[in-house]
């Protein structure tokens, strides 16, 4: 089943954060993935505001998690930790 990877971002250092969008682009890509939203016009209904909201779609729970955990996505999030606050979850869709 395809799923959805959701991330919910606050950015504190752009230039980091900006590092960051360039490696984290082709990892997601390389690994099935599908940008869907990124960064724009939201309405925050509950929860904890972030102003950056993405999400991708991947074929499977499984391919978004290895891409997680895949070294080109691990080298990407070196450059978002520090720069950004942050959820990400992955969930599977009912398609």
């Amino acid at each position: 089943m395809p799923a959805l990877w959701i991330a919910h971002v606050t950015v504190t250092d752009e230039e980091a954060y900006g590092k960051y969008a360039k490696l984290a682009g082709p990892a997601i890509a390389a690994h099935g993935g599908s940008f869907i939203a990124r960064g724009g016009k939201y309405v925050q209904l509950e929860g904890k505001d972030r102003p950056r909201n993405v999400v991708a779609r991947f074929p499977s729970v499984e391919a978004a998690v290895d891409c997680y955990n895949s070294p080109e996505y691990q080298e990407a999030l070196s450059h978002a930790k520090g720069a950004s606050e942050r959820e990400l979850l992955v969930v599977e869709t009912s398609e």
